[in-house]
């Protein structure tokens, strides 16, 4: 009776010859023609094959805005930020403010109302009172028809800061009574 190879001389040859052969095909790859990219498409692709264009980066939630779980209100930006407890972004959006707005600082939601009727007149869902200022209470909030708010009525004292539809659907998720909205310039 023959003698057997042991198994890990089977798989070694195996492995060394696998190794030989793909060497060999590497090598008569890189003989070959290489394939150039050109500046211009020779022929345009249809419509349904072009790349959609990539959004750019979210804007950067601002410095000074404290750490952990809160909503980030920049007065100047016109911009909020959602960012969780591990400091990541979940959301950011731009927004319209009242005429009056609260002194940068560290506010917490105080209370929320799911719907009323908005000192414009406009039906007004989402809010969420977290300041106050010369008498005038300042909150989230979203306009029911997902209208963006009118201008400023002259002399008006108005404290909504308003936002799409979709994002007031995401902050009345995000901020609970007791959440930080950290202010900032």
């Amino acid at each position: 009776m023959p003698a057997r190879l042991p198994s890990w001389a089977w798989v070694s040859g195996l492995t060394v010859g696998a190794i030989a052969a793909v060497t060999a095909l590497a090598v008569q790859a890189d003989r070959g023609p290489h394939p150039t990219a050109s500046a211009e498409p020779t022929s345009p692709a249809p419509a349904s094959v072009r790349p959609t264009p990539t959004p750019s980066a979210p804007p950067r939630v601002p410095d000074g805005s404290g750490t952990g779980r809160r909503v980030v209100y920049a007065l100047g930006e016109k911009r909020v930020w959602l960012v969780d407890a591990s400091e990541a972004t979940r959301r950011t959006f731009t927004v319209w403010p009242g005429t009056v707005s609260p002194d940068p600082g560290t506010y917490t939601i105080s209370s929320r109302n799911e719907s009323t009727t908005g000192s414009d007149g406009v039906r007004i869902e989402h809010i969420m009172y977290f300041a106050a200022r010369d008498g005038v209470s300042v909150a989230f909030s979203n306009a029911v028809d997902g209208s963006s708010p009118p201008p400023a009525a002259s002399g008006g004292k108005t404290g909504g800061v308003r936002m799409k539809k979709a994002d007031g659907t995401a902050l009345w998720a995000f901020g609970t009574v007791g959440t930080t909205v950290a202010v900032v310039r």
